[in-house]
């Protein structure tokens, strides 16, 4: 007997913040949404995150009428967004009541699924938007924001989960930004939760493929109970983006484990972003293979095309290498934050 394994859709958010910058307009996304509403998702991230600010300050959206066009084109699908806790879509925290609206107007306008986290994985920024997911009947999804440092550990993240648990999350989310989530920590974290918070406890996992490593980590994380695991169509996939949905499939099988995506739609929807990538070729991110020097610098994979964007605009990217490795430095100088937006 086959144990369904789920997997959460980037492409339409994280997928496109990570490679390109996060400037894919709705027009290029919203013709492949009827196949992505039928593949078999058990969420489709599609707002939140950078999103918000690049509509408004890059691609002459509204970024509400956005959500509300998702919801009517996949009408089927859980909508899922990535919510910064007290900074909501910005980069300074806001009033409490402000928190309550936004969230209000969000699951008002269509979306399903809050993913809540705090760069500092400090629960006091997060508790008012989780109330406020809570009072609207909407998943509350509490994140563990993963880095590696001195003051980091495992235990340390299973302590965190049973402090989200408390709160009154739908399910915890390991949040592996950077690619850092090595396949046995993975294992571990994912038990440690388990076992710690009940097995009953929803675990969702959320990784990059910037380091090479992370689609064992996966695999690591489902053997030791995940329920949910983040990927992205595969032409809009690895470098500093996720691990290649249709890879998982086939990795699982033979495993005991199944996803139940329809395979046929999942080629629909490869071949519809691999004619779009093109046309947002000067917005790539040029780290497009291997980079295991990411352990060191934590540099997320939403930070990076970002990042790489800005650099060019200011002359300055032949200085990427010189960036990357004073990182390092100032972040072991403010004491080891998470590298997250807004502290990346």
């Amino acid at each position: 007997m086959s144990r369904t394994v789920e997997v959460t859709e980037l492409a339409l958010r994280d997928g496109h913040q990570s490679l390109l910058a996060t400037r894919m307009a709705l027009e290029d996304m919203a013709p492949i949404c009827e196949e992505i509403d039928r593949a078999g998702y058990w969420s489709v991230e599609c707002w939140g995150g950078a999103t918000f600010d690049a509509c408004i300050r890059f691609l002459n959206e509204d970024p509400w009428q956005r959500l509300r066009t998702f919801r009517k084109l996949l009408p089927n699908s859980r909508l899922q967004m990535l919510l910064r806790g007290q900074n909501l879509l910005g980069y300074r925290h806001y009033e409490d009541t402000v928190v309550d609206r936004f969230v209000e107007k969000s699951a008002e306008n269509g979306m399903d699924v809050f993913r809540v986290f705090d760069a500092l994985n400090d629960l006091r920024n997060i508790e008012r938007a989780l109330r406020a997911v809570r009072r609207t009947g909407k998943h509350a999804q509490g994140t563990i924001c993963y880095t590696t440092s001195p003051l980091h550990s495992v235990d340390a993240f299973v302590h965190m989960a049973e402090e989200l648990v408390a709160l009154g999350c739908d399910s915890i989310c390991i949040k592996d930004m950077a690619a850092l989530l090595k396949p046995q920590p993975a294992y571990d974290l994912v038990r440690g939760i388990k076992q710690r918070c009940g097995e009953a406890t929803r675990v969702h996992v959320h990784t990059h493929a910037t380091t090479g490593v992370t689609l064992v980590s996966l695999m690591k994380a489902i053997e030791a109970g995940a329920d949910v695991v983040d990927t992205a169509i595969s032409s809009l996939s690895l470098g500093p983006g996720h691990n290649p949905t249709e890879a998982l499939v086939e990795m699982l099988d033979g495993t005991g484990f199944e996803t139940g995506l329809d395979r046929e739609r999942l080629k629909h929807i490869k071949a519809h972003f691999a004619k779009l990538r093109p046309r947002y070729a000067e917005l790539e991110s040029k780290l497009v293979g291997v980079e295991t020097e990411i352990f060191e610098s934590q540099i997320p994979g939403g930070m990076i095309s970002n990042m790489e964007s800005q650099l060019r605009q200011q002359g300055a990217a032949d200085r990427m290498a010189e960036v990357l490795a004073e990182v390092p430095r100032v972040r072991q100088v403010a004491g080891f934050p998470p590298l997250v937006t807004p502290s990346s």
